[in-house]
């Protein structure tokens, strides 16, 4: 059939005149077709009519649901045991946190699946408007995240404070090495750390007589 739809196309093509409307073109059309249906075909040793061939070959009816095919995309699951889908968060059970998961999504449904490596299916949830940042739980795993939590706690004694300790003798050698790196023409070196010498600059100041400030100013 496919091969005669094609002859048709062709034929009729070839032969359109110019400024030909469109009721004209149909009814061109609707001439070549009964020439075609009435051409004779033998199939297995039985005559036959190419209109006969279609009529056998109907149409399938539309499916009522699209084609299965199936979205899978790779997530890390966070420290909350969440994973980040399309603007959204779903909660899978506690224990996997760093922990690749896939996340499927078959078209026309509307639930999310999120499974392991091996494609285990660990949690299922319905799947939330896209961009509408919200988190969805299940309950159960809710109440085992908690329960981990609340195993996690101590009744140890608390850490005691941390002591000031004085400096190693190590500590001190790799100071005293680290001084005597110092580059020559360092800025550091030319700071001033004993302020002994502006302390005889004061004094000397401080002995000279009025007059002899205002005489010589400098």
């Amino acid at each position: 059939m496919e091969k005669v739809n094609h002859s048709a196309a062709q034929r009729w093509w070839r032969t359109v005149p110019d400024g030909l409307t469109i009721v004209q073109a149909q009814s061109g059309v609707d001439k070549l077709a009964v020439r075609m249906d009435e051409r004779r075909r033998r199939i297995d040793g039985v005559v036959t009519t190419v209109g006969e061939l279609g009529a056998a070959e109907p149409l399938l009816d539309i499916p009522v649901r699209p084609f299965p095919a199936e979205l899978e995309v790779e997530r890390t699951v966070s420290p909350q045991s969440l994973v980040q889908f399309d603007g959204n968060f779903y909660s899978v059970p506690p224990g996997l946190p760093g922990v690749q998961v896939k996340v499927l999504h078959r078209l026309g449904e509307d639930d999310l699946r999120f499974a392991t490596a091996g494609r285990a299916v660990i949690a299922q949830h319905r799947r939330a408007p896209r961009g509408a940042g919200q988190t969805v739980r299940d309950d159960r795993h809710v109440i085992a995240l908690e329960r981990a939590v609340l195993a996690s706690f101590s009744d140890r004694a608390p850490c005691k404070n941390k002591v000031r300790k004085p400096p190693s003798d190590a500590a001190l050698a790799e100071a005293e090495r680290l001084r005597g790196q110092t580059a020559v023409g360092d800025p550091a070196e030319r700071v001033v750390i004993d302020l002994s010498h502006y302390a005889a600059v004061a004094d000397r100041l401080r002995s000279v007589p009025p007059s002899t400030k205002e005489e010589n100013p400098e």
